[in-house]
């Protein structure tokens, strides 16, 4: 199956965090749409490996993306090393994006950035012929995506882009609400309190989308990093 576009991020939520607004606005517009995870979140403070599993297929459902896969790297110890970036370059070349969104350059939590840092050598190595990878028995031909973008998470870092996404809040929300275990947390909970659920936690990430709309005359955008220089063929296409 060959994607449009992919989200490659380390924890489940992660993706729906950062860019399931962009996600369900390619998936409305008939894109090929896929999210791997990097780590189940096994050393998340709330929840387990598997209730995470089933809210990651939930959210998934929601966004209504074509695949999505786990390649079950070492939570908050997994390694930029050869074993883990020939992982994330055989998800590269079984799907061949053209457009990859990854984790934050930098962020709070390290993995993250590391994350980031470690797709982003994979997405070079990927291109290059002479690394041979095989997936089921067959052998993969290299491919490198065209674009490389990295959301803002926590740290807030200035976008290099903005990508309307007003009319996908709502399925942004749910999807993240499908976290049950991670966000907005009730009374009478038993589970230790975290920075994310809390509910204060969900109102800061809609007023992030608000301020990021704001800035280009839109209610709710979201916000991503580019490595390189973009560039458009059509200035009057930007808002």
């Amino acid at each position: 199956m060959k994607l449009d576009l992919m989200v490659i991020t380390v924890h489940p939520d992660d993706a729906e965090l950062g860019a399931a607004g962009t996600i369900a606005k390619y998936v409305a517009a008939g894109k090929w749409v896929g999210i791997v995870d990097l780590t189940r979140g096994e050393l998340g403070t709330r929840g387990t490996a598997e209730t995470r599993k089933k809210e990651a297929a939930l959210a998934a459902e929601i966004l209504g993306v074509h695949v999505r896969e786990n390649l079950n790297l070492r939570d908050g110890f997994f390694m930029n090393d050869e074993e883990n970036q020939l992982s994330v370059i055989r998800a590269i070349r079984k799907y061949q994006p053209e457009i990859v969104i990854t984790n934050a350059l930098e962020d709070r939590h390290p993995d993250h950035g590391r994350a980031s840092k470690l797709v982003n050598d994979a997405l070079f190595l990927s291109g290059l012929r002479r690394i041979e990878t095989a997936l089921d028995g067959q052998v993969q031909e290299a491919f490198r995506p065209r674009l490389q973008l990295q959301l803002v998470q926590d740290k807030y870092i200035q976008p290099d882009i903005l990508i309307d996404i007003t009319p996908f809040w709502s399925i942004k929300e749910k999807s993240i609400l499908a976290y049950g275990t991670q966000f907005n947390a009730s009374e009478g909970d038993t589970e230790p309190m975290t920075y994310i659920s809390n509910p204060d936690f969900m109102e800061s990430t809609k007023g992030r989308a608000s301020e990021f709309g704001r800035s280009i005359q839109v209610r709710y955008a979201e916000g991503f990093t580019s490595r390189r220089i973009l560039g458009v063929t059509d200035i009057f296409q930007l808002l």
